[in-house]
């Protein structure tokens, strides 16, 4: 089940402002000039305890009045069929335009649970002029400011309401989803593995229908493969294939135990897959980057460790996961992702004996304490591990409150070290003893 808010509109209603806000970050560019947000955002957001990932639509490169009205219809089509709840934003301040009205026309025929969202409601006033939205017919609407966050818990309340817990699905096979932009080598890297033409493949991006499961039992390896390329039909504006390979993206991700990140060796790990990364990331999935077209690279004896760093430099601060080099097209390390991509599902579902982890890490503790803070030393007394779908680790001391950043990440670097959890986030508590 996969939780997805999609925020919709004409441009320079404020969409990415409440993506901030959403979020709790300040990824999106926010300006007054229409159509600013040219990159696609994605982020995940939690609200009593239901957690969702939220997209700002965003605007559109200038083009003719048409092309541009037409890239906002295609957008609100892709987010009635995919998303789980559809956010309409419109600003009060400006009432009810012809873009609007055709925005809401569509909306009204989806099946898809519909908030009005009107925006800029400041103060008093502009609570009654925001009641003109009313008649899109789409039921209740939300007054807002998504400046200053007036009006946004509320609906955030109703929102999560249709949102369920993420199901743990009842195949014990472990699954892995091959992610990445499109035309990166995705569905070529599965005929491969299984030796048939089971998806269609072209030159031409974006050219798988759906999310696609396979059974996958040869070499000593058996798991679930999902190949998530992406589009369901050609259109000419180029940035809708990447929204709709985004979320298509996102649902597989929170489906899979291992994320498999192919990247281009001819393009490098662009601005998408750093934010699909961070996402694998945030939702606790193991990962494996997969440097695809390697053969296409002239390389020395360094061209390799470069090609590493530079990649791990951009997705800095987790850097502890495998990246394998590989060409689909001549066959070179294609089994090797998997026997990889298999290591980081069992590192991730690891669990480190509560003595053992005592032994290791209390005299490395011991000999680098934690830094003392107003002249009040802390103890750390005793670690386990909490049982969770991804590692936890549990350190008991007495000031919990003043180990900092720094120090957290040294003890997340010495539990690594000590016990390999590469490929996978690990998240450490701290608590009273």
């Amino acid at each position: 089940m996969s939780n997805i808010i999609a925020i919709v509109g004409r441009p320079n209603v404020g969409k990415s402002t409440l993506y901030n806000r959403l979020t709790e970050s300040r990824k999106a560019i926010v300006d007054d000039f229409s159509g600013v947000t040219r990159d696609r955002h994605y982020g995940q957001g939690e609200w009593i305890g239901k957690t969702f990932t939220v997209i700002d639509t965003g605007g559109y490169v200038h083009g003719s009045d048409d092309i541009f009205e037409a890239a906002i219809r295609e957008q609100v089509l892709i987010a009635i069929e995919e998303a789980s709840v559809i956010l309409f934003m419109v600003d009060v301040t400006v009432g009810i335009t012809d873009l609007d009205d055709e925005i809401a026309d569509l909306l009204r025929r989806s099946k898809k649970p519909v908030y009005v969202v009107v925006n800029k409601v400041d103060h008093h006033q502009l609570h009654h002029d925001a009641t003109v939205f009313y008649s899109f017919g789409l039921g209740e609407i939300y007054n807002i400011s998504s400046m200053t966050g007036s009006g946004t818990g509320e609906l955030l309340d109703d929102v999560v309401q249709h949102f369920q817990e993420i199901e743990e699905t009842d195949s014990l096979l472990p699954k892995y989803a091959i992610i990445g932009r499109p035309n990166v080598g995705k569905s070529s890297l599965i005929n491969a593995l299984i030796g048939n033409e089971r998806n269609i493949v072209t030159p031409i991006a974006g050219t798988t229908r759906d999310a696609i499961q396979i059974h996958y039992n040869q070499y000593g390896h058996e798991f679930m493969l999902i190949d998530t390329a992406g589009l369901r039909r050609k259109t000419k504006v180029k940035e809708n294939i990447e929204f709709y390979s985004v979320m298509r993206t996102i649902k597989a991700l929170e489906e899979a135990d291992v994320v498999i990140l192919m990247i281009d060796a001819m393009e490098g790990i662009e601005a998408q897959d750093i934010n699909i990364f961070h996402l694998a990331e945030k939702n606790k999935k193991g990962v494996v980057v997969v440097v695809n077209k390697w053969d296409l690279i002239e390389k020395n004896n360094k061209t390799t460790k470069l090609f590493e760093e530079q990649i791990r430099e951009k997705t800095a601060p987790f850097t502890d996961y495998p990246i394998v080099f590989t060409s689909v097209l001549e066959k070179q390390r294609i089994l090797k992702a998997i026997e990889v991509a298999a290591k980081v599902y069992t590192n991730k579902s690891k669990k480190i004996p509560t003595s053992k982890l005592n032994e290791i890490l209390l005299p490395i503790i011991e000999n680098y304490p934690p830094p003392a803070i107003k002249g009040k030393y802390i103890k750390i007394k005793y670690i386990t591990q909490i049982v969770g779908k991804s590692p936890m680790f549990a350190f008991f001391c007495n000031l919990p409150q003043y180990i900092k950043d720094p120090y957290k990440r040294f003890l997340e670097n010495q539990l690594r070290e000590n016990f390999d959890f590469d490929g996978v986030p690990i998240q450490l508590f701290f608590r009273q003893k």
